[in-house]
């Protein structure tokens, strides 16, 4: 576990830097001028007996994809589904995608199809969060798994050979507004809500471009911009490369108690306190033996117990931290400790009820 230890106390070196400079366009995005999702349902077709049987659905959905194509099934006919899976299909639509262009799309099965290898997706249509349809799938999926079973019922399988890919598998039908080149002013949305880098971008944005900027909240600043896309286009490209340097992260530590993964970040520091560790290591061993009774007497043969109990008690030491220890002293403290991942959360709890620690816990 002290690999750990070093390993972030190497990190530290370079997370107690100074702060540097971060591009407008790195800390957060325009409103409006982002992708959004489309989901649809389609069949797929053309599978090695791989497909799913017996779903009522399916069998609606490929006699309405045969009565399309003007092909109308005797009545209680019912077509073959083992060449043919139920599908979701997902895709993101790209910011200022315009009809005619095409976008990747993502097909994974819903109901007991083993496999989408050799299929091919059947015209289907994709739709936003307002029911409008957006776009339009088909195409042959690339499926990267493989899955394999013999007739005793053993099975093999690599990767998820349910889920394929399209690429360029829809075509873009409607364009999403954005308001883009109609709105007088364009909200600008930050990743993490910080008022001291918004009020440091509002101040870095009217310098170029004085009072065109201004702060609504920790998260959203309002921006000002000229009528006419090529001017608005042109100005939104130099804010976006325009330096800022964002404000110092709350103090924080993670903690994954599954793993045993701590991180602490830069602003985590602590006041005067003392830590004591040590460890108490109890071995117990079983050493049975057979004892055999004497010749011609009436024992039987007997196994004896034999337990040897020791007890190492390790070194207790102590480790003052300084007000103020910044992570890297915070660090060499605790290995010079010798602490291990499981100990060194047992120690933060223990220094933030003592009030010693002035950072946020999360636990994961």
């Amino acid at each position: 576990m002290r690999i750990i230890f070093f390993l972030i106390a190497a990190m530290a070196t370079f997370i107690s830097a100074p702060a540097h400079a971060e591009r407008v366009r790195d800390l957060g995005t325009f409103e409006g001028v982002r992708p959004n999702q489309l989901t649809g349902y389609g069949i797929v077709v053309g599978l090695d007996g791989t497909g799913d049987d017996n779903f009522s659905y399916l069998t609606e959905a490929m006699l309405g994809v045969s009565g399309r194509l003007g092909l109308t099934l005797p009545p209680g006919v019912s077509p073959g589904l083992k060449n043919a899976a139920a599908v979701i299909i997902t895709a993101e639509l790209p910011a200022f995608s315009k009809p005619g262009q095409t976008i990747d799309i993502t097909v994974s099965t819903i109901g007991r199809a083993t496999s989408l290898r050799g299929g091919s997706l059947v015209l289907s249509p994709l739709y936003g969060a307002d029911g409008e349809v957006y776009g339009m799938a088909q195409g042959n999926l690339a499926v990267g798994g493989l899955g394999v079973s013999g007739r005793d019922g053993s099975q093999l399988t690599v990767n998820v050979p349910t889920v394929g890919r399209i690429a360029d598998g829809a075509t873009v039908e409607r364009a999403v507004e954005t308001g883009f080149d109609s709105e007088a002013e364009l909200r600008f949305n930050l990743h993490n809500a910080d008022f001291q880098t918004a009020a440091r971008m509002r101040d870095a944005i009217n310098h170029s471009f004085p009072g065109a900027a201004r702060v609504v909240d920790g998260v959203t600043l309002t921006i000002v911009m000229p009528f006419g896309s090529d001017v608005r286009a042109q100005m939104i490209a130099e804010i976006e490369m325009i330096e800022v340097v964002p404000a110092e992260t709350p103090a924080r530590v993670i903690v994954n108690s599954r793993t045993g993964t701590v991180v602490i970040n830069s602003a985590v520091r602590l006041s005067p306190a003392a830590v004591s560790h040590g460890r108490l290591v109890v071995r117990i061993e079983e050493q049975p033996r057979v004892v055999q009774p004497a010749p011609f007497s009436d024992g039987v043969t007997a196994v004896e117990q034999a337990s040897t109990i020791g007890i190492e008690a390790e070194e207790t030491r102590i480790a003052m931290l300084q007000r103020g220890a910044n992570l890297s002293e915070v660090v060499d403290a605790l290995n010079m400790l010798g602490v291990g991942a499981a100990d060194l959360v047992v120690i933060l709890e223990a220094l933030k009820q003592a009030g010693a620690l002035q950072a946020e816990m999360v636990i994961l």
